[in-house]
């Protein structure tokens, strides 16, 4: 009895415990619900995280798309990239630091709730989260950074909701294009090229172990900061426990942890920096700054990477070098001229040396080019009918100017060669010609020659005069290149551009390159033009033979520019595919010394030239089609040799009076300036009739005619036949012809058989000699003046 009762007393017992936990289950499953769908109710709906626009910053890459040269961003540096885009190497770093077992729980783990609750409790605070992945990503996506319970109840709902609307590689991309990892980087795209300047995609273990632990504490982990030691401890907690959960074994681990990690310096995020400036100018201009920062734009740009690199690293030697020469920048443009695409831009040699002002990009600004606007000038003269084989007197010259000064030009070494053609004075960079090209030229014709080519400066035409050809008008180097690629392609411009392809964040191409040809100049214009840059005979005299304008095996047209008081220093030229403008002086204006362009921008240009095109194949200029003028000047013929009939009494022209006896023909070699032949507007057409008109003839004739007076001119034998007469005969005229007084027989008077003939001749010169014919017969003569003769008729005349 008493033992029944006792165990009925225990079954009781356990009947009402067990009674007990169920509806204590019940109550909390109930409270749970109840509170739940309290939270439940406002949440707002986990499918919408996928249309979430995250805050990304455009990517400016070289044309590879492979390089980042550039992140352009606000607050946030950001580039969302697809799961496939991120290293297994991440994803394991990153479940091991934030989330072991993600992949297991549904959204919420309770074990580590429970642990983060017991720490509070313990540590009387609200600090541990105890958040899963998919929690975080609630977080970040929807909620507030409040520390209530609210909040994580909100939370652990939406996470589970999270988890049945979205696989776990998805929420995990999620997470990994969110997260903040330091200096602005969001993201683990941003952040990989922040810290390492590579992709997600190429992260290592050992990196990825550090990227896996800065979101615990950015700021504090940041390896830019002052907590390296504790980095380095974060690190190689996080790679001990990859290994302890299987993601790497123990060789791999001892690997990565000694492993030297190579940070990008700070700073390091833009690469080609006045290129990379030149392209965000241009992408504002176009889609505004806000859309820029934030809008996850894919720049895709024509920047050559590696040519790129060489620019920089030539322009750093070659600036060093030119400190002695007071030349302190160096700037590099390089362009394909068969597309006009930039291949590589140094705006300054250092864009980081503020106190030469380096973030100045002297390729976008207004500098004087010196001689290297001279083929413009030549071309415009070629259009115009004039060619390489026409003549100019080289000697010294005053120009008209239309006002009181006068202008005299003098060539760069002081020294003067003559009679030169424009293809030897364009090679050897004469002044004196090329300030007579451009007055042939016309100076209008010229400046829109250059307007044709692609310069944009030259507009107040009232501000130039006969000095542009050598430099007086500003031209931006980047234009001037572009006009130097029209000589590359034979006419054809291809305007220069930084962009091959933009893409917004969906893939979506917003904008692509396509070129845009137009002729600008004939084909035979162009190969006037390369046929003389790149003869360098026909430079050696002024430059020598191995000038840094010549790459040996390789044809290339070159020429250089030095400005007047040595303030910019030039050297531009091209092959057919590849066309190089170098700047050289100071972005304060200072003066060099005394050196030409050919020294201070030639060595740049001379092996930037060479290290672009190797392993490239030679190609060769098409030549131009011969002169075949027959016109004095312009056939490279400038002695006028003429036949001339000579009276060799006087010795002067010979007249219709002058005796045939007194003739003689003799050849004359007349010696003039080109405009005594040729008129400047019609080139091939006739003779000027009054060539003297032309303001500029009696100043060109002058010097020509003094300089013909000189020891180099006699020793050419310029003057070996003389001046070519200008008079005629003045012996033999009318007014000196002598008159016949003649006294006996009148007129109308009658002779029977014998004539009586009295005469007396006067004139200006002494009579020599008086002779007397009848019907052709000599009836009588004298030396004297005066004549008395009886003369008896001819029967036959009498009647």
């Amino acid at each position: 009895m008493f033992n029944f009762i006792k165990f009925k007393s225990q079954f009781g017992f356990v009947q009402s415990l067990i009674l007990f936990l169920i509806s204590a289950f019940l109550f909390v499953l109930i409270g749970a619900i109840i509170t739940f769908a309290y939270f439940a109710k406002d949440l707002p709906n986990p499918e919408q995280i996928s249309q979430i626009n995250l805050t990304q910053s455009t990517k400016i890459y070289d044309r590879t798309g492979d390089i980042l040269l550039y992140d352009v961003h606000g607050e946030e540096k950001r580039t969302s990239v697809d799961f496939e885009q991120i290293s297994q190497n991440l994803i394991n770093a990153t479940i091991t630091a934030e989330d072991a077992d993600f992949y297991k729980h549904h959204g919420i783990h309770f074990k580590a709730i429970l642990r983060a609750v017991l720490t509070d409790l313990r540590n009387q605070s609200f600090s541990q989260g105890g958040s899963t992945i998919t929690q975080q990503v609630i977080k970040n996506s929807f909620l507030t950074t409040e520390k209530k319970i609210s909040r994580k109840i909100k939370e652990a709902v939406l996470a589970v909701e999270l988890e049945r609307k979205y696989s776990k590689n998805e929420i995990l991309t999620f997470y990994l294009n969110q997260v903040p990892y330091g200096s602005n980087a969001y993201g683990i795209e941003a952040a990989s090229q922040t810290y390492f300047g590579k992709r997600a995609k190429d992260v290592d273990s050992a990196e990825a172990a550090l990227l896996a632990g800065l979101p615990k504490a950015p700021s504090y982990y940041s390896p830019y900061g002052l907590h390296p030691e504790d980095l380095k401890a974060r690190q190689e907690y996080i790679l001990d426990r990859m290994k302890e959960l299987g993601y790497i074994n123990d060789q791999e681990m001892k690997t990565a942890k000694a492993e030297k990690l190579n940070f990008m310096p700070p700073g390091h995020e833009i690469k080609a920096p006045h290129f990379v400036m030149y392209v965000k100018e241009y992408l504002e201009q176009k889609y505004g700054e806000s859309q820029l920062e934030k809008s996850g734009l894919k720049v895709i740009t024509t920047l050559d990477w590696d040519k790129q690199q060489k620019a920089e690293e030539l322009a750093t030697t070659y600036a060093e070098k030119n400190i002695k020469m007071n030349a302190h920048n160096l700037a590099l443009v390089a362009l394909d001229p068969k597309t006009g695409q930039i291949i590589s831009m140094v705006g300054s040699h250092d864009y980081f040396d503020l106190k030469n002002d380096g973030n100045v990009n002297v390729i976008l600004r207004n500098r004087q080019p010196g001689s290297a606007f001279k083929p413009i000038a030549y071309a415009t003269a070629f259009k115009k009918g004039f060619s390489p084989d026409t003549i100019v007197f080289d000697v010294p010259t005053e120009f008209a100017t239309g006002n009181s000064t006068s202008y005299r030009p003098k060539n760069y070494t002081g020294q003067n060669y003559g009679p030169v053609s424009l293809k030897s004075a364009l090679a050897m960079s004469l002044n004196i010609p090329a300030v007579k090209v451009l007055y042939l030229a016309g100076l209008s014709n010229t400046i829109n020659t250059a307007r044709d080519l692609g310069i944009t400066t030259l507009t107040d035409r009232s501000r130039y005069g006969l000095s542009l050809v050598l430099g007086g008008g500003e031209v931006k180097p980047i234009e001037l290149a572009q006009a130097y690629g029209v000589f590359a392609t034979e006419g054809i411009l291809h305007p220069a551009t930084p962009i091959l392809k933009i893409e917004d964040y969906q893939n979506n191409v917003l904008e692509e390159f396509q070129d845009k040809p137009r002729r600008v100049l004939s084909e035979q214009v162009c190969r006037q033009i390369t046929d003389i840059l790149s003869d360098n005979k026909a430079r050696t005299p002024m430059f020598g033979a191995n000038s840094y304008l010549y790459l040996g095996d390789r044809p290339a047209a070159a020429k250089t520019g030095t400005t007047q008081e040595y303030r910019d220093g030039w050297a531009m030229g091209y092959t057919p595919s590849l066309v190089t403008g170098v700047w050289a002086g100071n972005n304060d204006n200072s003066s060099m010394t005394h050196d030409p362009g050919s020294r201070v921008a030639g060595p740049l240009w001379h092996d930037f030239m060479l290290s672009a095109l190797k392993d490239t194949p030679i190609e060769k200029f098409t030549k131009p089609e011969l002169n075949n003028a027959d016109k004095i000047m312009l056939n490279g013929q400038y002695t006028y040799n003429k036949k001339v009939k000579i009276d060799k009494v006087s010795g002067k022209i010979a007249t219709d009076l002058t005796p045939p006896e007194n003739i003689v023909e003799k050849d004359f070699s007349q010696i003039h300036n080109i405009l005594y032949y040729i008129d400047k507007d019609n080139p091939m057409g006739e003779f000027p009739k009054t060539p003297w008109q032309d303001p500029q003839f009696i100043n060109w004739e002058s010097a020509v005619q003094e300089w013909l007076k000189t020891p180099r001119a006699i020793a050419l034998g310029l003057n070996v036949n003389g001046a070519l007469p200008t008079e005629t005969d003045d012996i033999h005229t009318v007014a000196n012809q002598p008159q016949i007084e003649l006294s006996s027989p009148q007129e109308n008077s009658t002779a029977l058989s014998e004539l009586s003939i009295n005469l007396r001749a006067t004139g200006t010169f002494n009579i020599k000699q008086i002779n007397i014919f009848f019907d052709n017969t000599l009836i009588g003569s004298t030396s004297q003046p005066s004549l008395i003769l009886f003369w008896t008729l001819p029967a036959d005349t009498i009647n």
